[in-house]
């Protein structure tokens, strides 16, 4: 904590410290910065913390020292397996109290009785009221999951949550002694004669299967498949989701759902016409059109789903809801109301609060789009499920890698259902970097650490499970979020915000126990600006890191040696927020920057940067001899895969984008509408487009994985 000062009183910077609200940071370029005071007032309010004079900070502080002797017992207990922690617990002064811990189903139920400790604490006066504190301490031998923790006496009966989570989340076989490899894929962009437009989970189940039984590849990387706006427009980016737990019907493949194939002729024509206008959107190489595909997918689902259903095929829909529960019902309605009111105008106010009347209303009033929004998740979960099968079936050991977005959409459904537990007011982003010197801000509400703790962290776990449902492996965009978000309060820049720490130990352990419970690989994305011990605690928690060639460098700032790579790695040579490795090569990165306006240097600096990363690059492939005199783009691309293939890193991942040729990056940070993020097709050097049935015959593609196949 920095020293106070008249602009960060000592209060001040205490009671910051009380909410984990971090008033100091060190920047990229090594610098030690302090946060302003109305940011930190601003972050604290946003936390539920009144901070805006002398005297409001006086009370909040008494309030923070109070507050877990107004409790009986914590809000939740997250710990290891085998740990024996105590647990204090909160009475009426000289009140008995009697503590045991029921085991969930799981773990085979039953009751653990927790036993007391001999160790007293003074009482004390809260709210005026004599409270004293009894300590139980719990059994190192419980199993992993989610149990519950009781309290009863005369002071009246409590419970909370209670998370045994593993020690650490153990790797497949194949990942301690050997290594995998894959493809990484935007799914949208690639497109087949099938798809209406956009890469589908059909396409997705034909190029995983693919790419085991042809390439040999062991995993599928994807986009977040996370839900958008039910009504458009559509957000582009994969990364600003309406939510993390439901699917994103847009990656339907209607010709895949039972119903469809016993449609009478009549509605088979009503899908088919729907259809028309969008297929020849495969063939057009523009931006990708997500509102036009939505348009026609959701005209064609609402045919189907009117459909028919088998009395089995219903059983199995309605089993579905009930596993989901609320939080599926909770999306629908939402969705429902989206439709009712429409898109880009203002809905009533009380449409805004899910408890509200007028919300309890719609859900008999809406309850046949309220089915029907059920019913396309029902349809997307069986089709995510054929996908990994297919891709096991195609030799895959890991099958399909999902990736869980940072947040969600200020205005989308997580944020109107999960109000309780989000911040508002505030927007994630990051401080700058080098490659975004102005910072960034990605306007996602963030997890309030306190709320989500009071909720037993089901929010939290609910997302998990339905992301890891079929899923060989997740990764989990910016994992440094699990320790600390940038929190940027609204209406000042992204250079302006304030680090808030949340429970590491608790999200960390709840995402191993389940990922172990689904037998998922996770696989953290580390880059940017963190905590040097971050990565060791990773580590020892079994979650696998990123490596991307450009970013490792050594103390001379020139590429790192592959052999010091890390171990517990997925290693790439690119990602989705650069340009592919042919445009990178070509200062597409700078070139484009440029062109926004998104430097903060001279060009002519830059670009100088640039070519000397280039040609410094070029040098040590050539001393390593996987270069010659004057290469070709191809043999500097395959080079680079061989480099990082020369790491020990137990994760290989290459882009689609690489192995055609591509040179158009999907996503330019720090843009909107300036550039078409997430909507380029994919396509080869030359811009020509390269469809799901081209894809694996590309010489290019072809070429590439012979190089990568004979350094494994």
């Amino acid at each position: 904590m920095p020293q106070a000062t008249d602009d960060l009183p000592e209060q001040l910077l205490r009671l910051a410290d009380a909410y984990g609200v971090v008033p100091d940071y060190w920047g990229f370029d090594g610098t030690h910065k302090l946060v302003a005071p109305g940011t930190l007032v601003k972050v604290l309010a946003a936390l539920g913390v009144d901070a805006s004079s002398p005297e409001r900070i006086e009370v909040s502080l008494a309030h923070a020292v109070d507050d877990p002797w107004r409790r009986t017992l914590p809000p939740v207990l997250v710990l290891r397996q085998g740990q024996s922690p105590e647990v204090p617990v909160h009475v009426r002064d000289g009140d008995a109290v009697e503590v045991w811990i029921e085991l969930d189903e799981e773990s085979g139920g039953g009751r653990r009785d927790l036993s007391q400790l001999d160790a007293y604490t003074e009482p004390r006066t809260v709210d005026g009221r004599r409270v004293g504190r009894a300590t139980f301490r719990v059994p190192p031998d419980l199993p992993l999951g989610w149990h519950t923790m009781h309290a009863g006496g005369p002071s009246g009966p409590a419970r909370c949550r209670v998370v045994v989570t593993p020690e650490r989340l153990e790797l497949p076989a194949q990942l301690r002694d050997g290594r995998a490899w894959g493809f990484m894929a935007q799914l949208y962009s690639v497109r087949s004669r099938q798809s209406w437009g956009a890469g589908d989970l059909g396409d997705l189940a034909e190029i995983a299967w693919l790419a085991g039984r042809r390439c040999g590849s062991d995993f599928l990387l994807i986009n977040p498949l996370h839900a958008a706006e039910p009504v458009g427009p559509m957000s582009p980016s994969p990364y600003l989701p309406t939510t993390r737990r439901f699917v994103n019907p847009l990656y339907l493949r209607v010709e895949d759902i039972r119903e469809t194939g016993y449609l009478s002729a009549a509605d088979r024509s009503l899908v088919e016409w729907a259809a028309d206008p969008v297929r020849e959107l495969g063939d057009d190489e523009g931006p990708i059109d997500r509102d036009a595909v939505w348009q026609a997918k959701r005209s064609a689902l609402d045919v189907v789903f009117a459909a028919p259903r088998s009395a089995a095929r219903q059983a199995a829909f309605e089993a579905f809801r009930e596993e989901q529960g609320e939080g599926l019902e909770a999306f629908a309605l939402w969705c429902a109301l989206s439709e009712k009111y429409g898109a880009g105008t203002a809905w009533p106010t009380e449409a805004h609060d899910p408890a509200s009347a007028l919300v309890q209303r719609a859900r008999s009033e809406l309850a046949d789009r309220i089915d029907f929004w059920c019913w396309l998740q029902w349809v997307a979960d069986d089709q995510l499920g054929a996908a990994q099968r297919a891709a096991r079936e195609g030799g895959m050991s890991i099958g399909i890698m999902h990736d869980l977005a940072v947040g969600v959409h200020p205005e989308g459904a997580d944020a109107w259902a999960l109000g309780d537990v989000l911040a508002t007011e505030i927007g994630v982003g990051a401080p700058p970097d080098m490659y975004n010197q102005q910072g960034q801000n990605w306007s996602q509400p963030p997890w309030r650490p306190d709320a989500l703790a009071r909720a037993g962290y089901l929010p939290y776990r609910d997302m998990l499970r339905t992301v890891l449902r079929h899923a060989g492996a997740i990764r989990i965009d910016h994992v440094i979020g699990l320790f600390r978000l940038w929190w940027i309060p609204n209406g000042v820049p992204a250079d302006q915000g304030a680090y808030v720490r949340y429970d590491h130990e608790a999200l960390i352990g709840i995402l191993c126990l389940e990922a172990a419970r689904a037998g998922a690989v996770v696989i953290g994305e580390d880059l940017g600006t963190f905590e040097p011990w971050v990565r060791d605690y990773l580590t020892d928690r079994g979650i696998l890191g990123t490596s991307v060639l450009w970013f490792e460098k050594d103390d001379k700032g020139t590429p790192l040696a592959p052999e010091r790579y890390r171990r517990l790695a997925l290693a790439t040579v690119t990602t989705h927020d650069l340009p592919p490795t042919a445009g990178y090569l070509a200062e597409e990165h700078v070139a484009l920057r440029e062109r926004l306006g998104l430097l903060t240097e001279p060009v002519h600096v830059v670009r100088r940067a640039a070519r000397a990363e280039r040609a410094t690059m070029l040098d040590a492939l050539a001393q390593r001899g996987l270069v010659g005199p004057d290469p070709s783009e191809r043999e500097v691309v395959e080079a680079l895969h061989r480099w990082v293939l020369a790491s020990p890193a137990a994760l290989v991942g290459v882009s689609l984008a690489d192995a055609v040729g591509e040179r158009r990056a999907q996503n330019q940070p720090g843009t909107d509408t300036e550039y078409p993020n997430w909507k380029v097709p994919l396509a080869d050097g030359s811009g020509r487009l390269v469809g799901v049935e081209e894809l694996f015959e590309s010489a290019r593609l072809r070429s590439l994985v012979e190089a990568i196949r004979r350094d494994l």
